[in-house]
């Protein structure tokens, strides 16, 4: 991961060099940046305010999903499952759009559009939880369900809002193709505590996970109390996504991709998975970005769109290889 963050900070259209990369970096460090020499203020510039911003967001935004995707692919028993089968993207989607056609992109300092995306996320999964919850309990099959019914529900409301939207349809369409274009330290301020508070709980919680991949009832009899580990997996999981998705905007498939490419190498076992997936969800999530803003010139494509034209063939190799149904 780091070696990939290194790369994408000096990848760009002005030139830097990764020897400026590391002194500015490492010049905290007594010694350091008079070994490596100065670097002009307008460079610096670049890298404080724009690129390390922007590679730290994307990390904290590809581990968030990627760690998200793993716990809910180990908890619902599917290989199939990503962070999004919650319904929090849909309900991102509906709050952003929203604030879009409200003009409130400047309002809180900026974060007006992730801040409307965040509490629709949260709708969304709220609603998912109570729907799916029958007597105390979250049964799997209920909860896949009522997140394709309320996702499919906002989507409409999404596709309602386009058709209204007028002038502001463009930035809509942008924001629903993913991007991190908007990348800024107060959105990192945004998303970074609910991934690491995802991370080290879901690792917190890899033992349980365990026991439930293997079947409820061995894991109950195990002295698992399988219901709140669902519940604060399922919590976890979704506040980490819903962070994700405010900020970034949809970005499919790394929830799916990288945790079960980590499972197939590394095996099952969510001790050793979900520290490996948020490493891994981050380094790829850099790297595709990356590739997304310099693929094309001085036009940037929406990294959104380059993670489905990697995901699409890998859930087909999926669907294929697994015989699934």
């Amino acid at each position: 991961m780091g070696l990939a963050a290194c790369v994408s900070v000096a990848v760009g259209s002005s030139g830097v060099s990764l020897r400026q990369v590391a002194s500015v970096m490492l010049g905290w460090v007594p010694g350091v940046r008079a070994s490596l020499g100065p670097v002009p203020p307008e460079v610096r510039a670049i890298l404080l305010e724009y690129r390390l911003p922007r590679v730290a967001l994307a990390g904290v935004v590809g581990l968030s999903l990627s760690v998200s995707g793993a716990a809910l692919q180990g908890l619902l028993g599917n290989p199939l499952a990503d962070p999004y089968v919650v319904g929090v993207s849909a309900g991102a989607a509906v709050g952003a759009a929203l604030a879009i056609m409200a003009g409130l992109q400047s309002a809180l300092g900026g974060l007006g559009v992730p801040a409307a995306a965040l509490v629709g996320a949260v709708v969304a999964m709220a609603t998912v939880m109570a729907i799916s919850r029958t007597g105390g309990r979250l049964p799997a099959r209920t909860f896949l369900l009522a997140g394709v019914v309320v996702g499919s529900f906002f989507w409409s409301l999404v596709t309602l809002l386009l058709a209204v939207s007028g002038r502001s349809m463009q930035e809509v369409m942008f924001w629903l193709l993913g991007s991190l274009s908007g990348a800024d330290t107060a959105r990192l301020w945004m998303s970074a505590p609910p991934a690491v508070l995802a991370v080290l709980g879901l690792w917190t919680l890899s033992r349980d996970l365990n026991l439930i991949s293997v079947g409820e009832e061995p894991a109950h009899h195990l002295g698992v109390r399988v219901e709140t580990v669902k519940n604060v997996v399922v919590l976890l999981a979704s506040l980490a996504t819903a962070s994700a998705v405010a900020v970034s905007g949809v970005i499919g498939f790394v929830g799916l991709i990288v945790p079960h490419m980590v499972r197939m190498i590394l095996g099952p076992d969510h001790r050793v998975l979900i520290p490996c997936a948020a490493l891994c969800g981050a380094a790829f999530l850099i790297l595709a970005d990356t590739a997304a803003r310099t693929m094309l010139g001085a036009t940037e494509l929406p990294v959104g769109v380059l993670t489905a034209l990697l995901g699409g063939p890998f859930f087909l190799y999926l669907l294929r290889s697994k015989g699934i149904r």
